[in-house]
């Protein structure tokens, strides 16, 4: 596996940048696929995070291929990633997830449910008073703790933030139906319960659904 920061080259032309940066967000998707896509029919194999630091377009990514460049408008930097972890580590984490859950209706097809959007619209209609980021703090800590034994690690519930809700869509161009999801960001501590299953079920695969669009990567630090 492989960790990299990628970054916009700092003398992309406006053109460009602007193309990056237009509303849709779609294109910012396009182009990171384009890093891994060596042929038409591949399928995804890395996670990856866009960031704007300080303003500029940034991506972090987890991939089984280095990623490469051939348009010349990114600086990427690769390094081998297999973390060396040991059972009861504590790490400081960050994760940009979308916090679904499925539900089966009464004839057991799958349906997907936004946990936060589904408690706002309960608490609506029993015409209740809330403020949005208690409901985001209480519905997704407790989506993120459903998972963390699945995937080999805890987290301690007051240690745990959920914040920066947000509904998203995305636009494949003319004729193309709207993309929607959302995304909630999580920041804590958590404890390595079971390193093997951590590294590869959390790290390298991720957490939760719409990873194609930069949702699930877990970016750890030693604390």
């Amino acid at each position: 596996m492989f960790f990299s920061m990628i970054r916009l080259w700092k003398k992309i032309s406006l053109r460009d940048l602007a193309a990056l940066n237009k509303g849709d967000g779609y294109e910012a998707h396009r182009l990171i696929w384009g890093l891994f896509a060596d042929r038409a029919d591949r399928k995804r194999d890395f996670l990856y995070r866009h960031e704007n630091l300080k303003g500029w377009p940034t991506f972090y990514a987890v991939s089984k291929r280095e990623p490469k460049d051939t348009s010349g408008m990114w600086e990427v930097h690769s390094k081998p990633y297999y973390p060396k972890l040991n059972q009861g580590q504590r790490l400081a984490f960050t994760l940009r997830a979308n916090p679904i859950r499925s539900k089966r209706d009464e004839n057991g097809r799958q349906h997907r449910h936004d946990v936060i959007m589904e408690a706002k619209t309960h608490l609506g209609s029993q015409g209740e008073k809330f403020h949005e980021s208690e409901v985001v703090q209480m519905h997704g800590e407790r989506w993120l703790l459903e998972r963390c034994s699945c995937l080999g690690f805890t987290v301690s519930p007051g240690g745990l933030r959920a914040d920066g809700y947000r509904q998203h869509g995305l636009i494949k161009g003319k004729g193309n139906p709207l993309i929607t999801f959302s995304t909630l960001d999580f920041n804590g501590i958590l404890t390595v319960t079971d390193p093997q299953k951590f590294v590869k079920e959390c790290l390298f695969k991720g957490i939760g659904p719409a990873k194609g669009f930069g949702c699930g990567l877990m970016l750890v630090r030693r604390i």
